[in-house]
């Protein structure tokens, strides 16, 4: 859509024609000698400025004028409406990949899968609706790595998200270390945006106590939301066909986690199968609001070629009138 910056300015459209009509005319006053024939003189002379010489240079000046003012006038082009997200928090995910997370005993519907694969369904989704937030993810299990530093490019997250396999890391849970590796990178950002969602099925079982990380933590000011994974109810069957219910999550240090949320003002939570984990999200994003999205649209401006034109005809006149100054 054509728009104009300072369109009241169209008012100096008919200033050069005004002058024209408004101002005597200008003329030298000379000594002359009487010619009989001056009236003939004068008629010629005016029969020559309504030559089409002469309209044609009019016109190339009244060109020229109004090519002049539509530049001043600012044009611009202004396109469709584009949303741009403000830029939000540092939200870093460290999920647990130890052998742990193999168990299928997340429920969904009539079938089981693993907690890996609950994870990565839902948080998949969680990520891609953080827009305006700077997203890294750290895997650990033995050791903890930073897969994906803090960045906007969701889908790079997703992916990298998507190609974490259990037991990669080791075998054994290094909680400590991971909330150690997201307190290098969160604690030169903003005090308000920093934001770390632990995500495990187990307890500290390698690497420093998260108890130590945590001190550190709650100086850096780094909020901690927790998420214990897995079901407490899973039945087997053995050797012999007999059933048994058995508690895949006894090994997970609530206690601990619980702790590591209520120390930096976040929240635990406890996600026994997928729905849980989408309610989970849902009172994170909550908790951890985005930012809201400016809507702007772009501007292209064209003043420039109303002035060139305008600088074509007064070249062009300058060339027509050349005899004038000779």
């Amino acid at each position: 859509m054509l728009s104009w910056q300072w369109p009241w300015l169209l008012v100096l459209l008919p200033v050069p024609w005004l002058l024209r009509l408004l101002l005597p005319e200008y003329k030298v006053q000379r000594a002359a000698i009487k010619v009989p024939f001056y009236h003939s003189l004068q008629r010629a002379d005016r029969q020559v400025a309504r030559s089409g010489a002469d309209r044609g240079t009019a016109v190339m000046a009244g060109l020229c004028w109004c090519c002049l003012v539509l530049a001043v006038l600012r044009p611009v082009w202004v396109g469709e409406p584009v949303s741009i997200a403000n830029s939000g928090r540092d939200l870093l995910l460290a999920v647990d990949i130890s052998d742990s997370m193999r168990i299928d005993d997340m429920r969904t519907g009539d079938t089981f899968i693993t907690r890996m694969a609950a994870i990565k369904q839902v948080a998949s989704e969680f990520i891609e609706n953080r827009r305006g937030d700077r997203i890294g993810l750290i895997l650990f299990g033995q050791r903890a790595y930073l897969q994906t530093p803090l960045t906007f490019d969701r889908q790079s997250v997703k992916t990298q998200l998507q190609e974490a396999l259990p037991g990669f890391a080791g075998s054994s849970t290094a909680i400590g270390d991971a909330i150690g590796k997201a307190i290098s990178l969160l604690r030169d950002r903003p005090a308000s945006s920093r934001v770390l969602v632990v995500l495990t099925d187990g307890a500290n079982t390698s690497g420093s106590e998260p108890r130590e990380a945590l001190e550190i933590a709650v100086e850096a000011e780094i909020k901690i939301h927790a998420i214990g994974v897995g079901s407490e109810f899973k039945q087997i069957t053995d050797g012999a066909g007999r059933t048994r219910n058995i508690d895949p999550s006894k090994d997970l240090d609530e206690a601990m986690l619980q702790d590591l949320a209520a120390a930096t003002g976040g929240r635990y939570f406890r996600a026994r199968d997928p729905a849980d984990l989408v309610e989970i999200y849902k009172v994170i994003d909550e908790l951890e609001p985005m930012p809201e999205e400016q809507v702007v649209r772009p501007q292209l401006s064209l003043f420039h070629w109303p002035l060139s034109f305008s600088l074509v005809f007064c070249l062009l006149l300058l060339w027509r009138t050349r005899g004038s100054f000779l």
